[in-house]
This record gives structure tokens, C-alpha cells and sequence, in this order.
């Protein structure tokens, strides 16, 4: 059936009697690309939902790209909901649906290390923070929510980029041109291949001093139901000795938490999850 505003208002709220056509159109989009989850919405599916033309679905889709709203991702293209979104406010990044699901294990997570620990939504390969939760006692970091971090430099970058094929890491790379932001930071490709290879093998990333000198992170990915990387959970706190060994506890923590996530979003049992 075909949606209009009696049908997309929410319970208990009486709908314009004359609404604006263009902005309930817009309103319909952004619905039907949030009620298809991670998977996204293509043009066509948009316009058979609200019984459009393609181009009239076109002309508002490329408007709420435009201001941040839906973002359009390869291949299709498949429109997503937007980081706009994300920086309404954090009440509404707790509506997305890995807020949700990660929300407790945050809290968790930051209760038993004492740590910082933060949720990262995967932008087309860049960390963006939507949620921190401040562990008992622990220093607090400036770490703004809802806006774009440099993948080469943090943990839950490292981590979302190390699930991509090598075509798009070396796209990131020449967007960023590897800034450095530390004397730390991995500022060539062979570095930060080799890096994220050893993230692939260990299941978890490591930001040593990369991104601000005397704060250490760790970082694994989220899963959705698909299989591809949804997010990353991190922790941060400041620089330790020996931080090898402690590296590699915190590392295997944030995996377990990451798998939790996982199988909690896809439905299925991660490997690193704990019974």
C-alpha cells in the first residue's frame, strides 16, 4: 500500500489535514531506508515502496544526500541513513540500532577496565563515535560524538579498516594522505598494511600513541547479520608500561564485548563470545 501521512505519522499524532507534499515525501524516504536496516535502500526499492517514479524519488534522495541525512554507498548505488542523524544528538544515535544493542555491554565494558570505551559506526571505512560511556573513576577525554575520525590513526579505524578490500583502503589513504598526528602515527601504506594484517590475525587493533601522545586505544569490530562490519567498540585510557602485555588483555576483552555485539545484532554465536 502506499504510504502517506495518516500512514507514517506516529501513534496518537493526528496528521496535517494539508501537509507539505515534498517534505512528507522526504519524511517517507527516510523511513523506508530506516525500516531496511543495514542492508540499505536502492532507488528502485524506494520507488515501489511509495509507488514513485524513479526520478521523482531521485530528485529528494540526491537533496537528503546532500545534507547529510541518507549517505549513498557502492555498489547499487544503496542509500543508508545518514551521519546527520547520528549528530542530531545522542539521543537519537541511541535510536540507531547498534546503540542499542551495545549500550549495556558499554557500560560493562567501562565498569570492569576502568577505561573510556566508545561505539563507532562504519562510514564507508572511516570510524565515526555515536556513544561513550566513562569508566569509575577513569580521566576524561575530549571525544566529541558524530563526526568523522581518521581511520589510520585510532583503534576502531584500524579495526573498520582492516574488514575492507585493499582498493578502498588505498581510496582512504589519498582522501587522508596518511596525516600525521603523532611522531606514532603509521604514515606510509606499507606501515599501515602490514598493521592491518596483524589486526586481521590478532582480531583486534591497537592505537599506540597514534593519535595523541600519552593515550593508548584498543579496538575490534562489530558484525551485523550479513557478516560486514557494522562498527567498532574501543577502549581508551593513557599510556601504560608494560603495554605489550596489557595490550594483548585489552585486546582480547574488546573482542569478546565486539563478538557480544555481533551476536546479539546477526543473531548468531560469535567464536570469541562467552558462554
Amino acid at each position: 500500500m502506499k504510504r502517506d501521512a495518516s500512514t507514517t505519522t506516529s501513534p496518537g499524532v493526528n496528521p496535517p489535514r494539508f501537509p507539505v507534499q515534498s517534505v512528507a515525501r522526504a519524511l517517507d524516504i527516510v523511513e523506508v531506508v530506516a525500516d531496511s536496516g543495514s542492508s540499505g535502500a536502492t532507488l528502485s526499492e524506494l520507488g515501489r515502496a511509495l509507488r514513485l517514479s524513479k526520478s521523482t524519488v531521485l530528485a529528494t534522495v540526491r537533496t537528503l544526500v546532500g545534507f547529510g541525512y541518507l549517505r549513498s554507498v557502492e555498489p547499487g548505488p544503496r542509500y543508508k541513513l545518514g551521519m546527520n542523524l547520528v549528530r542530531l544528538g545522542d539521543e537519537a544515535a541511541r535510536r540507531l540500532p547498534l546503540t542499542e544493542v551495545c549500550a549495556g555491554l558499554l557500560r560493562e565494558l567501562a565498569e570492569a577496565t576502568g577505561l573510556t570505551v566508545r561505539l563507532a559506526l562504519a562510514d564507508n571505512g572511516y570510524p565515526v563515535f555515536v556513544d561513550r560511556v566513562d569508566g569509575p573513576g577513569t580521566i576524561r577525554f575530549h571525544t566529541p560524538l558524530g563526526g568523522r575520525e581518521l581511520p589510520h590513526t585510532t583503534a576502531a579505524g584500524k579495526a573498520i579498516l582492516a574488514t575492507l578490500p585493499p582498493q578502498r583502503v588505498d581510496e582512504i589513504c589519498a582522501e587522508t594522505g596518511l596525516l600525521q598526528r603523532t611522531p606514532n602515527t603509521l604514515t606510509s601504506r606499507e606501515a599501515l598494511y602490514a598493521e592491518l594484517e596483524r589486526v586481521r590475525r590478532d582480531g583486534y587493533a591497537v592505537d599506540d600513541e597514534e593519535d595523541a601522545e600519552g593515550v593508548i586505544c584498543v579496538g575490534a569490530v562489530v558484525r551485523d547479520h550479513g557478516g560486514a562490519c557494522a562498527g567498532a567498540i574501543s577502549m581508551t585510557g593513557v599510556k601504560f608500561d608494560p603495554a605489550p602485555e596489557r595490550f594483548s588483555m585489552l585486546g582480547e576483552m574488546v573482542k569478546k564485548y565486539a563478538a557480544r555485539a555481533s551476536e546479539v545484532l546477526s543473531g548468531r554465536r560469535e567464536k570469541n563470545s562467552p558462554a
